[in-house]
């Protein structure tokens, strides 16, 4: 019903001005549409030409169209969004994708001061599907936030409660076109294959799926936060890097919790369940001054270095 996409509208109070992503998909073509009219001469419209496919020629002209007739001003940048070995196609793009929105938005003058991304209801089912398939703990099952702080602004998906059905029937009552992404039919690709096999199972085995996975996303966002704050405490008392004795005199859970802390703030790197699982009973085992640690953990390396942990690369 467009009953929802009128409520998560209005509930959306971004301060002002505002730049909304485009891609010229419906999604994104409801949101731009609705805040424009919503706060005419306050919006800018951001669009990234990942040159992937041939249709993205396609998707830019309907968003210089669109804008045109919305008086939104359209800032482009062209991406080369091909992936490395061992990257996913996914993560290529996305990455590319808020590398360039970055960019676009040091340009603008005067400078906006919030940013709308026009992810919905079934993104992020398909985000918590996709973290479930890879046994991700709380963070990865809290999904995508509503709202977040990057390169020094506000970030919003103001469509986050809303089924991509919904917005396609907004879409239609106000007779409003829109790109297809000819990728979305791709079953190659993960997301595509949740989207396609697994949501309309869900939808016909658990109707209010959309609801009571977001709100165990709300949960495991809430644990994440405080597995944060007690790892953020632990640290203090443990340092950085590590005091293995220090660490020792804490739980494995807690220890668990401090050294994935340390590794991504301190070195911007993650250890995978087993390396973790390892280096955990390499610290168990740490009781006497000889005992030697050199494990592979994310990027890089960790040694024991007197009573310390190190890490390097």
């Amino acid at each position: 019903m467009t009953i929802a996409f009128d409520i998560a509208m209005q509930r959306f109070t971004p301060e002002l001005p505002l730049a909304v992503g485009l891609s010229g998909g419906a999604d994104s073509t409801a949101l731009l549409t609705a805040c424009a009219r919503r706060w005419p001469g306050q919006l800018h419209a951001l669009h990234v030409h990942h040159g992937l496919q041939a249709a993205a020629d396609d998707f830019e002209a309907h968003c210089l169209a669109l804008c045109r007739r919305l008086d939104v001003p359209l800032h482009v940048r062209r991406v080369d969004a091909r992936h490395a070995a061992g990257q996913s196609p996914e993560d290529a793009a996305r990455q590319a994708r808020y590398t360039a929105l970055e960019a676009l938005l040091s340009g603008i003058e005067p400078p906006v001061r919030s940013v709308a991304i026009a992810q919905h209801a079934d993104d992020q089912i398909e985000t918590i599907l996709l973290a479930l398939s890879r046994g991700a703990g709380v963070a990865g099952l809290a999904a995508m936030p509503q709202t977040w702080r990057r390169a020094g602004l506000e970030w919003y998906r103001p469509l986050l409660q809303v089924s991509a059905s919904d917005v396609r029937e907004w879409l239609r009552a106000e007779d409003i076109a829109w790109i297809e992404d000819p990728s979305n039919s791709d079953e190659r690709y993960t997301r595509n294959r949740i989207r396609r096999q697994l949501l309309p199972t869900l939808d016909a085995v658990f109707p209010q799926f959309r609801d009571t996975f977001a709100r165990s996303a709300d949960n495991a966002a809430q644990a994440a936060e405080l597995l944060d704050e007690l790892a953020q405490m632990d640290l203090a008392c443990v340092g950085s890097p590590p005091d293995i004795a220090q660490l020792r005199s804490l739980s494995r859970a807690r220890q668990a919790n401090v050294l994935r802390r340390w590794l991504r703030q301190s070195h911007a790197t993650t250890p995978s369940s087993a390396q973790l699982g390892a280096l955990l009973d390499q610290v168990a085992a740490c009781t006497t001054r000889g005992h030697q640690i050199h494990l592979k953990i994310g990027r890089g390396y960790i040694e024991r270095r007197g009573r310390l942990l190190d890490w390097y690369n």
